[in-house]
């Protein structure tokens, strides 16, 4: 209490729970308690991670399978630095994550004290991976930037936003104000667009539609439009599931692939939403569109990059598409196309390497043990290279890849935000034996709470894609090979228990069983096991 009322860090916490926050990651520490001290009289569950690098996964996670933000409590100086790798993967996945960090209180900014946790600038760090940064020099500036975030987060490209609160602004008193505040609604747009629209693809004879994760929760509209123009549907690895994966029209999470080029640059018509069309998204293929382009997005900036259209779009997917819909014919023309996509879908399936062979039998094991709404969390490894294609979803919000920034350690930590999100649901985390060790200790905190989370460990002993890679090149494979622990024992080090199947069958017994464990299970599955 201060001065017979609360400080700022305790309205804090008020304010969030009035924004809807249930849950917050994080680590306390000598320069953040005062956040803390509200804490266990509010409705705010908070999860203690070993790392605020995974707690900054782990809200990565949580608002990817929730849908609402995922929010962190950090300490100055190297709470902030561990957190800035999670904070550059949602920037990157545009995944909204609310970072609240103190900093060192004001008389002592920049002054060269040798303070602990001291940096030149918290703030300029942080704005590298935030989209909105911010220091609160008031309560009113915490009120006014809390409020900022959330604007964000409702009616914006969602991206992780940054506030930093000095010590001595944490231990003032509130004083009034600590209320949430409305929010804005997102763009629409306007009718002579959807008219346009509605034109252009009426005329098409070959159109295609591609989705971005701006436009994962818009799949039945997106299904209605492909069903009353014919046109065949991509997704991003972002949007995977937003349209059931047995639809005749839906060719897939293939973008890679040449074949997936070939049909896209034959379109006389390219419907892109919620998209960057960005390496990521495309890895080695690059699209020469020139005339045809309708973008959809809620980035005006995305708009214009790299792919210039001829109709931008500033507005939500699914209101978009749902006007699109309904301003068409009412012909269903899926019949006209459905065969190409069947044929398409065999031609990129049979372009698999033998390693992608035996991977997608492992994934095709993988699959068929996991109920249908199975969130799986998976890692930068040669096994989530393949499930980015091959593996199925129906519904949105079920695979989470770190794909823009592209780092490794993201699986645990998100399957983990992903449990505490959807705590009636199946989750998953698929990584690999180098990768998984950025942030092993997190098993600690899964074990701690208490519920069913399967760790699927790929392991090869090695780098294997970059020993892939240098083969490719023509460069002697080194720096690849490593001595890997015993996952099985340190796994059962954290209070978890280790499975080792020898076939796929033990494979799928193993998955089962571990989905209904009272605790975290990591099943360690080799290549070999295809052979078993």
């Amino acid at each position: 209490m201060r001065d017979g009322g609360v400080s700022v860090g305790e309205a804090l916490v008020g304010l969030l729970e009035a924004y809807g926050v249930t849950d917050v990651f994080g680590i306390p520490g000598v320069h953040n308690v005062e956040m803390y001290r509200a804490l266990p009289r509010s409705g705010i569950t908070h999860v203690l991670t070993r790392h605020e690098q995974g707690a900054g996964f782990m809200a990565d996670g949580y608002a990817r399978a929730s849908g609402k933000p995922g929010v962190c409590f950090t300490i100055t100086g190297p709470g902030l630095t561990n957190i800035m790798t999670p904070m550059g993967q949602a920037y990157s996945d545009s995944v909204p994550m609310l970072v609240i960090s103190s900093t060192l209180d004001l008389k002592n900014w920049g002054q060269g004290r040798g303070r602990l946790h001291e940096m030149r600038s918290q703030l300029n760090a942080a704005a590298t991976v935030s989209q909105i940064a911010s220091t609160c020099y008031s309560a009113r500036d915490v009120q006014d930037r809390i409020a900022e975030a959330f604007a964000l987060f409702a009616s914006a490209r969602p991206r992780p936003v940054y506030l930093e609160i000095p010590l001595d602004v944490l231990r003032r008193p509130a004083g009034k104000g600590w209320q949430a505040r409305a929010l804005a609604s997102k763009p629409q747009a306007t009718a002579e667009q959807i008219e346009a629209a509605v034109a252009r693809l009426s005329a098409a004879k070959r159109p295609v539609i591609i989705l971005g994760g701006g436009a994962r929760h818009a799949g039945s509209a997106a299904a209605e439009v492909a069903e009353k123009t014919g046109a065949i549907v991509f997704t991003t690895i972002a949007a995977k599931g937003t349209m059931a994966d047995d639809h005749p029209l839906l060719a897939g999470s293939v973008l890679p692939n040449p074949l997936a080029t070939k049909t896209i640059m034959a379109a006389d018509a390219i419907l892109a939403v919620g998209t960057e069309l960005s390496e990521t998204d495309l890895w080695y293929q690059t699209f020469d569109i020139t005339t045809g382009l309708i973008r959809v997005d809620i980035d005006p900036a995305t708009l214009a990059r790299p792919y210039p259209a001829d109709l931008p779009i500033t507005a939500d997917a699914d209101a978009v598409l749902s006007a699109i819909s309904a301003g068409l014919p009412g012909t269903d023309k899926t019949a006209g196309r459905a065969e190409e996509v069947r044929e398409l879908r065999i031609a990129c399936a049979d372009s698999h390497d033998d390693l992608r062979e035996t991977i997608t039998t492992v994934l095709d094991t993988v699959r068929a043990a996991l109920p249908a709404d199975t969130i799986v969390a998976s890692d930068m490894t040669q096994i989530a290279y393949a499930a980015n294609e091959v593996l199925k979803f129906s519904q949105p919000d079920c695979y989470l890849h770190p794909a823009g920034f592209g780092t490794l350690g993201y699986a645990l930590p998100a399957a983990i935000g992903a449990r505490v999100a959807c705590p009636d649901r199946p989750v998953v985390a698929m990584a690999g034996d180098y990768g998984v060790q950025y942030t092993i200790n997190e098993l600690g905190t899964a074990a701690e709470l208490g519920k069913p989370l399967v760790v699927l460990l790929w392991n090869n002993d090695a780098l294997g894609q970059i020993r892939d890679d240098m083969v490719h090149k023509g460069i002697q494979p080194n720096a690849v090979t490593l001595v890997n622990p015993d996952f099985a024992a340190l796994a059962k080090a954290y209070d978890c228990d280790a499975i080792r199947p020898q076939t796929l069958d033990e494979l799928s017994a193993a998955i089962k069983a571990g989905l209904a464990a009272d605790g975290p299970v990591v099943i360690e599955i080799r290549p070999a096991i295809v052979k078993g």
